[in-house]
């Protein structure tokens, strides 16, 4: 009768494990929401979020630049792709600034302040960042690999995303949509 009992109790406990894996794997599926409703030709409300300033005090949140354009791009000083896309942004904060329609807004993601504030030197960034600290912004639109870009329409919707290095011509395009 104790063999049977044992052997009832192991069962349930390993029915539960696998259980509890299956969850694990599904809960952190990544979440594509945003993707799915652009992809689709919607153009759903970008989240927003208070952040410190990277490297300067007081915050910043993308409801504070609502009636722009805003390039969001989620980066890393150790992301090798964030390196290669830095003057591609820096390009899409020129145009931004000089049509006089929004801003670049990055945000640091896993990163020390310091190795962030490295690579803002090192790569000449003259747009404002912001330190996602927890990710909490990066969870809201469903970030979970580097980099990743979101372009805010001037109503504070997503018009477009790009996850992965973003090139030129794929941010033309993007802006082009967003501007209009």
């Amino acid at each position: 009768m104790k063999r049977v009992a044992l052997a009832i109790v192991c069962a349930v406990i390993g029915l539960a494990l696998v259980g509890l894996l299956g969850y694990g794997l599904v809960s952190r599926s990544d979440d594509t929401s945003i993707e799915q409703a652009v992809a689709e030709g919607k153009r759903p409300p970008a989240p927003s979020r208070e952040l410190p300033l990277l490297g300067a005090k007081g915050t910043r949140s993308l409801a504070d630049l609502r009636g722009q354009v805003v390039v969001l791009n989620f980066w890393a000083s150790w992301c090798d792709p964030c390196k290669a896309e830095a003057p591609v942004l820096a390009s899409a904060q020129r145009r931004l600034q000089r049509e006089g329609k929004g801003t670049v807004l990055g945000v640091t993601y896993q990163d020390a302040t310091s190795d962030s504030l490295d690579f803002v030197k090192k790569y000449g960034i003259d747009y404002p960042n912001v330190r996602d600290i927890g990710t909490k912004l990066a969870e809201q639109y469903g970030t979970r690999r580097l980099p990743e870009t979101f372009v805010i329409d001037a109503q504070g919707r997503v018009a477009d995303l790009n996850r992965g290095q973003i090139s030129q011509q794929r941010l033309d395009r993007a802006l082009d949509t967003a501007l209009r």
